[in-house]
Order: C-alpha cells, then structure tokens, then sequence
C-alpha cells in the first residue's frame, strides 16, 4: 500500500459507518490523518473509531438536514480545530423501478441525502478552508451519474448532479489551494446493494469488463491520493473507476 502523507490533516467522511465510507477512513487513517466520522447511525460510527488507532472521533450527522451537518461541522472543529479534507461518502440508492412509477417521495429522498447532501457538507467546511488556504473535497458520484441505468432514474439523476456540481465548485475555490474532485465508481459490493433486486445487481455486473464489483478498498485507494497535497493541480475534475465500463 501506498502511503500519502496526511501527518496532522484532519479529515472528514460523510457515511463512514460502513461500505465506501468506511474504507476511506481506515485508508486515509492509515496514512496519517485523525479521522472525524459524519454518520447518521452513531454507534456504528462509533464502533468504527474505535476500530481505527488514533483520536478518531464520531458525529452524528444527517446529510440531508443543514442544521444537522452544521451542528456536526462545528462540534469538529471544537474537536480538533480545522477540517483539512471532507470525503463525502454518505448516499443512498433507493428502490428499482420504472420512472412512471416511481414513488415521488422516494425520489425526494434520494435527491436530499445524495445531492442536497454533497451541497450541504460542501458548504459546511468550505469557509475554514478558505480561511486556512487549504482543503481537499472528494465526493463519491457514480459510472450511473455518466451512463445512466434503467429504473434507476432517480439514483443517476442525484449523481449527474454531484459531478456538475463537483466541476461548479471545484473552480470556485481553485485560488485557495482547495481541490475538489469526484469519483465514479461502478457498483461496489456494500450494503447498498440490499436496496436493489438480484435481478438488476446482475445487470450491473454484467456491464463492467473486469468481471466483478470494485472493491472499494480500490475506491479508497483512489480516494487517498484525491485527499493528498499531492493533488495540488487537478480539481473539478471526474475519476473513473469502473472497471472499464465508461471510458470517457
């Protein structure tokens, strides 16, 4: 394993109970960050800061609820006294179905935890990144962001949004050595996939050219050098890891 130096960054990951979240923060811990959990379950966020060697710490936090992620935003600062990289991790698929009937409140769902959520812990950590001239922002999009998939109108529509916004905001703040990228992973073997029915996580499987679901230790390996100040030049900007299915 590669190790980027993260000595004395203190990092935030949104959704760092479990799956991608989870990897994230054992990677980036292992590289040299204290690790600042943003959950909306907080004992499973608390068993993994425990899991993790360190002054890693867990919040509760719902994505969707701006008072929620400032309340969480400040008791991390209280905590440590900077936030130097958010990877934010926290999304939900939602069920399949055609988009005819597809539930509307479902759908409103889907947008505030995996859209609304990126806005809110973006904005949230953005102002003491410009005020120290320094940050990394990763946000977990999706391949289904790029490609689309059928009956899942709803999960790509919120992750297209996160890549544009992810290009928005990544020039936004350029001046201020603050990066902020996004990664498209394929589907990943988590529990999100409880979400979804047998029958359409084989279609997903069938559309990646390797064969198999990334793992994402691969997502956070990605993830780390993303969250380094080794990415000094690159921000806005889209990282595929899908296997080979989008090649653009």
């Amino acid at each position: 394993m590669n190790r980027y130096d993260l000595d004395g960054r203190i990092a935030v990951v949104t959704g760092g109970a479990m799956g991608i979240g989870r990897a994230v923060a054992h990677r980036l811990a292992v590289s040299g960050a204290t690790i600042a959990l943003w959950d909306l379950d907080p004992d499973k966020a608390a068993h993994v800061a425990r899991e993790i060697d360190g002054d890693a710490q867990a919040f509760t936090c719902d994505v969707a609820d701006w008072a929620s992620v400032a309340a969480a935003r400040d008791a991390t600062l209280a905590r440590f006294g900077r936030i130097d990289i958010l990877v934010n991790s926290a999304g939900i698929a939602g069920n399949v179905a055609l988009v005819e009937d597809y539930d509307t409140a479902m759908w409103d769902r889907i947008m505030a935890v995996n859209l609304t959520g990126t806005f809110h812990t973006n904005k949230a950590v953005i102002p003491a990144m410009k005020a120290q001239n320094y940050g990394r922002i990763v946000n977990i999009a999706s391949v289904a962001g790029k490609e689309g998939n059928p009956k899942a109108s709803h999960y790509a529509a919120s992750k297209a949004g996160v890549i544009g916004f992810t290009k928005a905001i990544g020039k936004e703040v350029a001046t201020h050595d603050i990066a902020v990228n996004c990664v498209t992973p394929a589907a990943a073997n988590t529990p999100i996939l409880e979400q979804l029915t047998e029958e359409f996580i084989q279609f997903m499987l069938s559309k990646i050219p390797r064969g198999r679901f990334v793992e994402v230790e691969e997502i956070a390996n990605m993830v780390a050098w993303l969250a380094s100040e080794e990415c000094s030049f690159t921000t806005g900007a889209v990282f595929d890891i899908s296997g080979g299915r989008a090649t653009y």
